[in-house]
Formats: C-alpha cells, sequence, structure tokens
C-alpha cells in the first residue's frame, strides 16, 4: 500500500505540464496522393523479412481470408500511473485469441515520467517506444538519442528493445527519418494513412520499408517520396485513420473519440461508435490492413484531476473492443507484434508458431528482493528522486540533476565519492542480462542466457482463431 501511495502522490506533482503535452495527432483530410507519392517499388528485389513494397495486399502473398485483423493499441507521452490505469481499463480484462493478455505500445515522452513505471510496464512485456525527451516535433537528434539514453539508464529498458519512434504532434521531417535510421530504431509511426482502404488510390499500406522511399504523407512532409529518402531496412508502420460519413474528408486519427463526427460540432459517442466499427469492417472485408487506437492516455483518465472524462466515452471505447473480439481472428498487439507478424507472415493456422504473439512471463522467485520491475520483488527498494519539475521513482538511482537532452545520463548521486558510505549504488543494465533478472543493486544478473526462464502462458489456437 505504502508504494502505491507514494506513486499516487508523485502522479499528482507534475499536472498542468502533462496535461498541456497531450493535444496534438489529427488530420483534416488526404496527406498523399499517387502523383506526390512517385511510388514505385521492385518486387523481386524487395523481399521479406528485411524489405517489404508499400501495398494495400497482405504481406507473403496470403489472401485476406488467412490474414489476422490486427488492432493496434499504442499510448503517447509521459508515463504515471494514472495514464496506466487510463490504458489498463481498455485493456487488462482482455485476451487474444490464445489466451494472452495484449500488449501495446507507449511512445515515452521522458518529462513528467515515473521511470519504474516504464520498467514495471515493459517487464509486464509491453513495447517501450522513443516519444522524445521533452516532446518536441520535428525534432533534433539530441532528443531522439537522449530519450533513448535516460530510458536505458534509468528505467532499465535494453537498448535493443527500444525499436521504434513517434514524433510529438506527428510533426517529423526527411531529417527525422535519416535520424531514426542512423541510430538504428527498427521503424517510425509518425505517417498517417489518411485515405479509406475502399477508395481507389488508398494509402492504408501494411508496413513497409523505405529501401524505396516513403508513400505516405507525400503531400505534408518535404523532400520525401517520388524514391525520398532512401532507407534500406528501416520501417514505416503507418497510422491507420478511422472515416465517419464524410468519407475521405472525415478521417479521425488520434483520440478519435475527442473528435465530432459527420461534421457535427459536438461529440457524439454513438456516432463514433458506429463510423469506428464501419471503418474496421471495411478492413475486416477487404484486404485486413490493420486498424489502430492511437490515444493520449491522459484524455481518458478517471484518475488525473482537473480531466472530465465522460462513462459514455469509456464504455463506447470498450463496446468497440468487445464487438472487434467478437470476429474472427482478431488480435489486440503492438506495433512490435504487428511488425514481426509482417516480416514472417503466416496464415492464421500457424500462429501458433509466432513467438511475438505469446504471453512469456519471467519467473522470477517472488520472496526475492530485487529491483527488477515485478512490483512483488522490488517493494522498498525503489529511489525516489525528489526534483521539483518532475519527481520521480527508479530502479536505477538517482542522477545528481535532472536528465535533459544535453545530459541524458547525469552522473548517479549513489556512484558520487560524496554521498555517504552507506549509500548504496546502483548498476545500469548490461547488455547480456535482461531487465528482470537484473540486480541494480548488487550489479548481479540473476542468471545467464542459458538459465534465465520464461514461462509461455499462452494456449493453443483452434480453427477459425478459436480457444
Amino acid at each position: 500500500m505504502l508504494r502505491g501511495t507514494l506513486l499516487s502522490c508523485l502522479a499528482l506533482a507534475a499536472l498542468t505540464p502533462l496535461q498541456a503535452f497531450a493535444q496534438d495527432g489529427g488530420i483534416s483530410g488526404p496527406t498523399t496522393s499517387a502523383d506526390a507519392a512517385g511510388y514505385s517499388c521492385d518486387t523481386s528485389k524487395c523481399k521479406l523479412p528485411d524489405c517489404n513494397c508499400a501495398s494495400v495486399n497482405p504481406p507473403g502473398g496470403l489472401k485476406p481470408s488467412d490474414v489476422p485483423q490486427f488492432v493496434v493499441f499504442t499510448a503517447d507521452d509521459a508515463v504515471q500511473s494514472y495514464t496506466l490505469d487510463a490504458v489498463n481499463q481498455f485493456l487488462a480484462h482482455r485476451q487474444n485469441p490464445n489466451g494472452c493478455a495484449p500488449k501495446m505500445t507507449y511512445f515515452t515522452s521522458l518529462n513528467y515520467t515515473n521511470y519504474t513505471l516504464v520498467t514495471d510496464w515493459y517487464v509486464a512485456g509491453n513495447e517501450i517506444a522513443d516519444h522524445t525527451m521533452t516532446h518536441v516535433g520535428t525534432p533534433p537528434a539530441e532528443e531522439v538519442n537522449g530519450n533513448l539514453i535516460a530510458l536505458n539508464a534509468l528505467a532499465g529498458i535494453p537498448l535493443s528493445a527500444i525499436k521504434g519512434f513517434r514524433a510529438p504532434f506527428l510533426n517529423y521531417s526527411r531529417q527525422t527519418l535519416e535520424i531514426l535510421y542512423e541510430s538504428q530504431f527498427t521503424y517510425d509511426s509518425s505517417a498517417a494513412s489518411s485515405i479509406p482502404v475502399t477508395d481507389d488510390g488508398s494509402d492504408a499500406y501494411w508496413p513497409y520499408t523505405l529501401d524505396y522511399g516513403m508513400a505516405n504523407d507525400c503531400l505534408e512532409v518535404a523532400d520525401t517520396c517520388k524514391g525520398e529518402p532512401k532507407l534500406p531496412g528501416f520501417w514505416e508502420i503507418p497510422m491507420y485513420a478511422f472515416f465517419d460519413n464524410l468519407g475521405v474528408a472525415g478521417p479521425h486519427l488520434m483520440d478519435p473519440w475527442l473528435d465530432a463526427a459527420n461534421g457535427a460540432n459536438h461529440v457524439n459517442d454513438t456516432a463514433t461508435l458506429e463510423y469506428m466499427q464501419k471503418t474496421f469492417m471495411d478492413h475486416y472485408n477487404g484486404n485486413r490492413a490493420p486498424i489502430g487506437l492511437y490515444t493520449h492516455p491522459i484524455h481518458v483518465s478517471r484518475t488525473y484531476p482537473g480531466v472530465d472524462v465522460s462513462n459514455s466515452t469509456i464504455n463506447m471505447i470498450n463496446a468497440f473492443l468487445d464487438w472487434a473480439q467478437e470476429q474472427q481472428n482478431v488480435w489486440i498487439v503492438s506495433n512490435e507484434q504487428l511488425l514481426e507478424w509482417v516480416r514472417n507472415p503466416v496464415p492464421v493456422s500457424q500462429l501458433d508458431t509466432v513467438s511475438a504473439l505469446k504471453c512469456s512471463t519471467p519467473q522470477v522467485d517472488s520472496k526475492l528482493q530485487i529491483c527488477n520491475g515485478i512490483p512483488q520483488n522490488e517493494n522498498g527498494l525503489l529511489s525516489h528522486c525528489a526534483f521539483s519539475d518532475f519527481p520521480f521513482y527508479t530502479c536505477y538511482g538517482c542522477p545528481e540533476v535532472e536528465p535533459t537532452p544535453d545530459n541524458p545520463n547525469p552522473i548517479n548521486k549513489s556512484s558520487m565519492a560524496k554521498v555517504p558510505a552507506t549509500a548504496v549504488s546502483r548498476y545500469i543494465l548490461p547488455t547480456n542480462c535482461s531487465t528482470p533478472f537484473w540486480d541494480p543493486i548488487k550489479g548481479d544478473c540473476i542468471c545467464t542466457s542459458d538459465t534465465c526462464a520464461f514461462a509461455d502462458d499462452s494456449r493453443p489456437i483452434g480453427p477459425n482463431g478459436a480457444t
């Protein structure tokens, strides 16, 4: 109870700044066209798993009826107890067809973030991705790479696990993509799919590599498309919009439940549910292109003071997911899981073989005292870093000063000579140990790569996705 109380108090410490950062991610119409894209890809040379042409057709030559319908769930901005509560009210009670709890991608910006919750969320099987340090659009390299360094140093996220990026406000440039490529990210997910799958010239492409340049946002982002930029093996995972009765003139991308539908001047949850279901069925009955719920969790938080969230809206989002999961072969996934399937696509009859869709649980003795992202193990072991702007907890020791893009990994207080001898040093996660098995206090990996145990809790998938 003490830890929960402390985290709740911490969550309330940075209320106003976080709310100011939560407004972004809308589009008003098509962001590309065939002429602007000028896209051409040589399918005889571009082959999975490391190259994929932009196409509305499923990867691997699969028939749509053999393809799972993926619903990608993502969240943007700071990680706090109230943002995770907001996500959990939609996902915690659900299961995918193999019995596993759905996983999601959290695009994390570090201002106002509670690092220990990032660790916990990652160890629970979710994807942590980059959203810059201080939530700036068209970010310079230090915003992107500083976030990598801080997530590794203060949340214990392996650098190799931070694969994806989304630009704040969805504002990115050609240079942004080139920075990501140079920093060895696997994918970006900032571009919009802005034309319905039922329209000619739809840009609802399955994830594709930039071997032949960008094919989305060609009307919006300068010096891209028509074969540029060429970034071999680097993926774009488009963000798939919903469309109301206005069709291509009525797109809804991030937080669609905040938008008025059909040209109205007020939000109507019934109308929102109707167009979300219709867009879903257009994908489901078409080429099964993924669809996404892209959220700023603060807008649907029941525990964040000052946010007037409608119970009707919460119920509507859950009703949509309830209904979607009643359809056969529907999976709620992270970007990372989607991309793993795209790179090695198999029909629904073989989804049991896709390791990314399984639910692997780290096997750590519940009585062991280790600060490892598993709450039952880390009670009493967290460091409280009481910075005035955004205090946080971490397993990895408090830095001397707040992390910034220019100094994302400040010297650790517990490693400084002036700290009393009774202070306990904290050690950054090494590359040869997994987060739940690393003891940052002892600087010890409690297992080797051969002995670290994960339990596979998934169950067989029956015909047509039945369980």
